[in-house]
């Protein structure tokens, strides 16, 4: 029977090893959910999130969630500090997706054309949005975490959750929806 994350963390307190696979448990889809948001720093972040992490597991205080959630916001926090690095990955995206694409001689081509539009005009949308919202939105979206658990990965109210992911889906409609009416 494998032990639950909950208990790792409160035996990895007398023995540090213990902490050991909660990495192992979660570290592919911690690293995922980075590299999809900043790219290669993914790598450096992730190594933050659990050293971080495991300073920390001391305080950890089981909220009636997975400790996913928990480890979820400490890697938005440590994404926090590279920002600024974030909104300029999303701007570059933009511009490289809206280039020109070359020419290509199959039947996919135009499905590729059409992708690398959406593309850019999707990563336009998110370089606009607020950190805040772009952070609940990405967890929900990237990390596949529940309302309840992107609020206690962010420590704010349930409500907040809804409301700034509803924002956030109000911003990257209005920037998408007139690709569907040129269809």
């Amino acid at each position: 029977m494998d032990i639950t994350d909950d208990v790792l963390i409160r035996e990895s307190v007398r023995e540090p090893e213990q902490f050991a696979p909660l990495f192992d448990r979660h570290a592919v889809a911690i690293h995922r959910y980075l590299a999809r948001r900043i790219g290669a720093p993914a790598d450096d972040l992730l190594a933050e999130t659990f050293l971080i992490a495991f300073r920390r597991r001391e305080s950890y205080q089981p909220v009636g969630l997975e400790v996913r959630a928990w480890l979820f916001g400490i890697a938005t926090n440590v994404l926090h500090r590279h920002v600024r690095q974030e909104e300029r990955h999303y701007r570059a995206l933009a511009r490289a997706a809206g280039e020109q694409p070359r020419p290509h001689t199959d039947d996919s081509a135009d499905d590729r054309v059409d992708a690398v539009a959406l593309r850019a005009d999707l990563a336009a949308a998110l370089a606009r949005l607020k950190a805040r919202d772009r952070d609940a939105l990405l967890l929900l979206a990237y990390a596949q975490l529940s309302y309840a658990e992107i609020a206690a990965a962010l420590d704010i109210p349930v409500g907040t959750v809804r409301s700034r992911i509803n924002r956030a889906r109000k911003v990257t409609r209005a920037v998408l929806a007139p690709l569907e009416v040129d269809k």
